[in-house]
């Protein structure tokens, strides 16, 4: 069997096996730089999370992100995110708006009435104060859908990156287990920095 032969850049003649030699050595000083910089992030974190992050996830998640798909994974759902929280943030702000202006409306309608003596101060005031609680309750129910759409938002995120392979990821809505997953996005992103450097 003939093997195939190319030159490099340095001149130098290799076969296509020694080529395949130089990618695995160079996925092997890849994920062992990521491994390193993974040890010292998670040495980092409170000792409750170290002890929930062994040698074996870190490994795992060092071998996830040799060839940077998780780190585009993870930047998409980082952008997604913040689509949903500006949106549900002008949602909210829209809904308080709507609701103020109705208030002043419903205020200038009082004065004009007690005025011409259509209604009484007394009948203004618990027509105001309804309307207070009912501002508060429309808005209480609108922070509760937006709450309801982070959570699904928060589920999407895990399902995505259980699928991707990355270690410590499934879906959960328990604190400390929330808290590790974002103990380890932290560090994916800390090492897309380090790779957008390098």
């Amino acid at each position: 069997m003939f093997s195939r032969y190319s030159v490099a850049n340095d001149g130098s003649v290799k076969t296509e096996d020694s080529s395949e030699d130089d990618n695995k050595l160079d996925l092997q000083q890849k994920h062992y730089r990521l491994l390193n910089e993974l040890q010292t992030m998670a040495s980092e974190l409170p000792m409750e999370y170290q002890q929930r992050i062994p040698q074996e996830m870190l490994s795992t998640l060092a071998s996830c992100l040799l060839d940077n798909t998780v780190f585009e994974i993870v930047k998409g759902l980082k952008n997604i995110q913040h689509m949903t929280e500006n949106q549900l943030f002008k949602t909210r702000m829209q809904k308080v708006d709507s609701l103020k202006s109705e208030k002043a409306k419903l205020v200038k309608e009082n004065k004009t009435g007690v005025a011409s003596g259509t209604i009484t101060v007394q009948q203004a005031t618990a027509v105001e104060d309804a309307f207070e609680k009912r501002f508060e309750d429309e808005l209480r129910k609108t922070d509760m859908e937006i709450i309801l759409d982070l959570d699904q938002v928060t589920i999407d995120q895990q399902v995505t990156l259980e699928r991707a392979g990355v270690p410590g990821f499934h879906v959960t809505n328990k604190q400390k287990e929330v808290q590790l997953q974002m103990h380890i996005l932290s560090f994916i992103n800390n090492l897309s920095a380090l790779e957008d450097i390098d």
